[in-house]
């Protein structure tokens, strides 16, 4: 019989890290609930994470966010919200960064406006 590994949830991996009592969200947990945070509070659809960072205060996100849909697709106004969470996954705070047509590219090196 081959050795396979284990799989496991994300939560059992921080089970063992803690104890029931200190129980964490792994990363997967946390980005699937902040998006469906985020969506419920400001009524629109989330689009993507791009990017994604474990704090010491918990957890801060970059969510991608369709504000308004337009014909063509490519002109639908999108927008980035950074979305701040504590370490059990609960959204504290977020706030948009900025807003972008979908087919629109920020030129090399530009980074946030």
């Amino acid at each position: 019989m081959a050795n396979t590994p284990r799989k496991t949830t994300d939560t059992q991996r921080d089970a063992g890290r803690g104890g029931a009592d200190h129980e964490l969200p792994g990363p997967m947990v946390v980005l699937r609930h902040a998006r469906d945070q985020l969506a419920e509070l400001i009524g629109m659809t989330t689009e993507s994470v791009s990017s994604f960072e474990r704090t010491e205060e918990g957890w801060v996100l970059e969510i991608e966010v369709l504000e308004l849909a337009r014909v063509p697709d490519t002109m639908s106004l999108l927008a980035s919200y950074e979305v701040q969470l504590d370490p059990r996954g609960e959204l504290t705070g977020y706030r948009r960064l900025r807003r972008y047509e979908r087919g629109r590219s920020e030129p090399r090196g530009s980074g946030r406006q």
